[in-house]
């Protein structure tokens, strides 16, 4: 298995270069050479494995020669054992042939730990199998910090620095990353926005000379594939459980950086029978706005009561794009350093009208989320978090076909974002047992400015590495 970059000027690499490089040297992202295909038969024959042996049939092709089946068999159940429900993905029905998949059940109650809890394990195999050490250097909105910091927090060979955006995550969202103490553990509280703590991210890969050579720079953030490959596991999972490949799913999705519903659209191309894919957003529409209009456009950001989608640019919508335009590298060069001279980008009509063909796509407001949070409630005493009520909201506009089952992506559990709850006259949740002590944890961050300088002096002085 070989990865090649959507700009088309990176070297093609393996399953473990293109682990420990995350963004491709040209500023492409890297996606499979070629994708794996299943075929029905196969798929049928899932029926009823654990989730950790489908994760085996799934990401094993994906890893190739680069980790032995055994032990990557090993990671594989070691990830997925830390998981408080046996099922890992659990499916809850809410309404007729419409269905909640619950991604909640990780040791950070959000959808991330599915592929952080898998990469951090991927990481420490691979630095102590080659002998070198990585700084972790992550941006985000809420839930890929906690969930990084989870997943890494017992690599040896890892220091990690995770940025997020002071006072613009939830209470319990910045608990969760500033409380998890550790000698290679760093949190970042950046006077700005998210979108100011990923252009950090994405400078500092762009030059690393500030690592001096004595450490290798690693991306956390879902511009490394593995995130991506880890999170395909679980439409398979939804699908086989709801009759495929004997029938059809659609699944709606919460997204601003657009890598969970990616890895729905590439577990499509892998074989699975997908019908529909709704990009659900929040006032931040970004995503919305190409899906419906063909205007993919800047614009101001807005801070919402679904916070880890207060994101103005969608990170892997560039995955798409490189398909769309026929996995043209030169053309997706172009493109983006269009966009990123002009704010906007538009592209030609046929490919647009390829892309509606499996995608749909709404935008949900404040006001809708709590309306939509209240609702459910009422009709199945199912509470939903902020993220997951825009996903639902957005698979009750977008619907095709009401025979197909319409699962939405529960990304995280509602007490990370207790005050739309209250907001829709309900009672906040309480935390669950591993976390009741939370508020009373030791904290520990740093609060600096959006300045490049200071966050490479600050890695400088902290990472055991240099």
């Amino acid at each position: 298995m070989k990865y090649i970059s959507t700009r088309g000027q990176a070297p093609a690499l393996n399953f473990e270069d293109v682990l420990l490089a995350g963004l491709a040297s040209d500023g492409g992202l890297y996606v499979p050479e070629c994708l794996p295909r299943f075929t029905p038969e196969q798929i049928a024959g899932w029926a009823g494995l654990s989730y950790a042996e489908l994760a085996k049939r799934i990401i094993t092709p994906f890893v190739a020669d680069s980790i032995p089946a055994d032990e990557l068999g090993r990671i594989i159940d070691d990830t997925y054992a830390v998981f408080s429900h046996n099922a890992v993905a659990p499916l809850t029905q809410i309404d007729s042939n419409e269905w909640v998949m619950e991604l909640f059940h990780g040791p950070t109650l959000a959808f991330k730990d599915f592929a952080l809890q898998l990469l951090g394990r991927l990481l420490d195999y691979t630095l102590e199998k080659r002998n070198e050490r990585a700084v972790i250097v992550g941006a985000t909105s809420g839930d890929t910090g906690s969930a990084a910091i989870e997943g890494c927090k017992r690599c040896d060979n890892v220091d990690i620095f995770i940025m997020h955006p002071l006072n613009r995550v939830s209470e319990v969202q910045r608990k969760q990353m500033t409380t998890i103490l550790g000698d290679n553990i760093h949190n970042l509280a950046v006077e700005g926005n998210f979108d100011d703590c990923q252009a950090m991210v994405k400078e500092s890969f762009a030059d690393q000379s500030f690592l001096e050579g004595k450490a290798r720079l690693v991306a956390v953030n879902s511009i490394n594939w593995a995130r991506i490959m880890a999170q395909v596991v679980y439409y398979f999972a939804a699908g086989i459980a709801l009759g495929a490949p004997h029938r059809s799913v659609a699944f709606s999705v919460p997204t601003g950086n657009f890598g969970d519903i990616f890895a729905g659209y590439i577990a499509r191309n892998m074989g699975l029978p997908i019908s529909q894919l709704v990009v659900a957003t929040n006032s931040n529409d970004i995503l919305h706005r190409f899906i419906s209009e063909n205007h993919y456009d800047k614009s101001g950001l807005e801070h919402t009561l679904s916070p880890s989608m207060d994101i103005m640019v969608s990170s892997n919508f560039e995955r798409l794009l490189f398909d769309l335009y026929g996995r043209n590298g030169a053309a997706i060069a172009e493109l983006m350093d269009n966009f990123n001279r002009s704010g906007q980008l538009t592209i030609d009509e046929h490919r647009w009208s390829f892309a509606r063909e499996l995608f749909d796509s709404a935008r949900v407001d404040d006001e809708e989320t709590c309306e939509t949070i209240k609702q459910v409630f009422a009709e199945s005493e199912y509470l939903l978090d902020p993220h997951t009520a825009i996903g639902v909201r957005a698979a009750r506009q977008c619907r095709r076909d009401a025979s197909v089952p319409m699962v939405t992506l529960a990304t995280a559990h509602p007490v990370k974002f207790p005050e739309p709850v209250v907001k829709a006259g309900l009672e906040a949740p309480e935390l669950p047992f591993h976390l009741r002590d939370l508020f009373d944890r030791e904290e520990r961050m740093t609060v600096m400015k959006r300045d490049i300088k200071e966050l490479h002096a600050l890695i400088r002085s902290k990472s055991r590495a240099l």
